[in-house]
């Protein structure tokens, strides 16, 4: 990896705010979008998760029906049984035997009735799966178009901020290139642990930005001076002098218009 090129505390300064404003443009870029990418995912594993228990609604339908089909060639069969045994019936030459097939033949009879009660059940079944079938195909065309709708939304947005975005985020690696990675590692360390994000804070009104923490005047003056890098004790951000601030947004509100 090349050797950063030696720096002022000043230029440090300059690209630390430079690179503080490139990100913060980002985050705003982020927050229009806000919870859309979330609500897309979420949707989405929705419509999968409705799509897959309707698969598993489709299969258990047609067990049922497949069920319902093995109970009515049953019936079939146990009808064809008694016709035979009704025949036998004629040609018994004892009681026992007679006894025996009328014996066979009530058994089919009560298979007979089994059966046509387990189909009454599987309909029964069959009516109440098609009614939570309906309701879920019902369920899922209303989850497909407000996916489609949210997808259609983000996608607007992607389509207005992404070339800025990446743009952007091209520019914040340049930019800590200007600066050492003790120093970078240091801001990316506070804008994670601030929730707004701002590492680096201009002094506004005798205090750091967004805080209402009074700072001397001495250390005011160092830092006005540019010659080390000082931070807030109270919030731990990096800070610069109004001035430098006031240039430097003005320097890169030019480069954001051209973006």
């Amino acid at each position: 990896m090349a050797k950063k090129k030696e720096v002022t505390v000043e230029e440090r300064l300059r690209a630390l705010y430079d690179l503080q404003l490139i990100d913060s443009r980002v985050d705003e870029i982020r927050n229009v979008r806000g919870e859309l990418p979330l609500e897309v995912r979420d949707l989405e594993d929705e419509v999968e998760g409705l799509n897959t228990r309707l698969q598993k609604l489709d299969e258990g339908l047609q067990d049922l029906e497949d069920q319902i089909k093995s109970k009515k060639n049953l019936i079939e069969e146990s009808k064809a049984l008694i016709k035979k045994y009704t025949e036998q019936q004629k040609n018994v030459r004892n009681n026992r035997e007679y006894n025996s097939i009328t014996k066979e033949i009530e058994f089919q009879e009560l298979e007979i009735e089994l059966a046509d009660k387990n189909i009454n059940e599987f309909k029964a079944l069959i009516e109440q799966k098609s009614e939570i079938i309906d309701s879920t195909k019902e369920r899922l065309k209303e989850r497909q178009d407000h996916l489609k709708h949210k997808k259609s939304e983000l996608d607007a947005i992607l389509a207005e901020t992404e070339k800025e975005e990446l743009a952007l985020i091209a520019k914040s690696e340049k930019y800590k290139d200007l600066i050492e990675d003790r120093l970078v590692a240091a801001y990316n360390r506070i804008r994670h642990n601030v929730k707004n994000g701002l590492a680096v804070v201009p002094i506004e009104r005798g205090a750091s930005g967004g805080s209402f923490f009074t700072i001397p005047p001495q250390v005011q003056m160092e830092i006005a001076s540019r010659k080390k890098i000082i931070t807030d004790e109270h919030s731990g951000r990096i800070l610069v002098d109004e001035v430098l601030a006031n240039e430097q947004k003005a320097k890169m509100a030019k480069l954001f218009a051209k973006i």
